[in-house]
């Protein structure tokens, strides 16, 4: 078993390029180098679907109550203001936040999000707070796609997300983007369906990622993990968002906005993984390339 400063020595710029150039298997934290040189570290999923999943991000959400409040960098640190669409703009563009260790704990982004050229995506539900060598396993869900979607939006979410700006006012319901369908690697159709409140299981079908939800009060959010809108309160089961975020009241069944995201993005024919947090049906998403 290689230590971390083991890992040190490899150049590479995604967990499947370290797969296929030097031959690790093991999950676990790695350096990665950007194309200008700048060295990282992140956790890479060695074995899923073939191995070599990028963890790029995390969402991460314990407090409903303090939606949009310090630290919800995934949506707006600036209260929820439709005076400001973009809300904090991490969807799109090149902050980075966080550290690897703590992606269940709190939100998390790295250089990858935005260097990485990807294929695909992966999703982890994980309860939150839970080390980093147990996420595997305590995950409730884990999924990922195989359509090699990211190709058509640049490789990575943060191309895709220039396609589909996450941003208050910037369409109605009907102007959704890509719902790519899913395989599951732990969970199915009917665990992801109850991971959600009573009344918002008639609003989605189960078994996608779609990107770019707008709800009917024209305010967008950004990933709707493992399931695709069939409505327009997305906003009870979909994740991040710009400005003006319109919440529904906390009703009993509802579980509005309880979702933390982690992403990995790998180069091309490379995977990427994200990671999702589980408290309180929070949950944290991963992206693969």
């Amino acid at each position: 078993m290689r230590t971390v400063s083991d890992r040190f020595k490899f150049v590479a710029r995604s967990c499947k390029e370290i797969l296929d150039k030097y031959g690790e298997r093991e999950d676990g934290i790695y350096y990665l180098t950007t194309n200008n040189g700048m060295k990282y570290q992140t956790f890479c999923d060695m074995n899923t679907a073939g191995g070599g999943w990028t963890l790029v991000a995390s969402v991460h959400e314990n407090s409903i109550i303090g939606k949009c409040s310090v630290g919800d960098r995934w949506s707006s640190q600036q209260g929820n203001d439709p005076n400001l669409p973009d809300g904090d703009g991490n969807w799109s563009n090149r902050n980075t936040f966080g550290l690897v260790e703590s992606a269940t704990s709190d939100d998390y982004k790295n250089p990858g999000y935005y260097d990485i050229v990807a294929q695909d995506m992966s999703v982890w539900h994980v309860p939150n707070n839970f080390p980093m060598e147990h996420w595997n396993l305590a995950a409730i869900l884990r999924y990922h796609t195989e359509r090699s979607f990211l190709r058509l939006y640049g490789g990575n979410l943060f191309n895709l997300f220039k396609h589909f700006p996450v941003k208050y006012n910037i369409g109605s319901c009907s102007n959704r983007g890509p719902a790519v369908p899913i395989v599951y690697d732990h969970g199915d159709l009917e665990s992801t369906r109850y991971l959600y409140g009573t009344h918002s299981r008639n609003q989605f079908d189960p078994g996608f990622i779609t990107f770019r939800a707008i709800n009917n009060r024209r305010a967008a959010t950004a990933i709707c993990s493992g399931v695709k809108p069939t409505g327009c309160n997305c906003e009870c089961f979909c994740i991040g968002g710009g400005g003006g975020l319109v919440l529904k009241p906390t009703i009993t069944g509802w579980n509005p906005c309880q979702v933390t995201f982690a992403a990995y993005l790998p180069p091309l024919s490379n995977p990427i993984t994200c990671l999702s947090v589980l408290e309180k049906n929070i949950k944290m998403k991963a992206a693969r390339n």
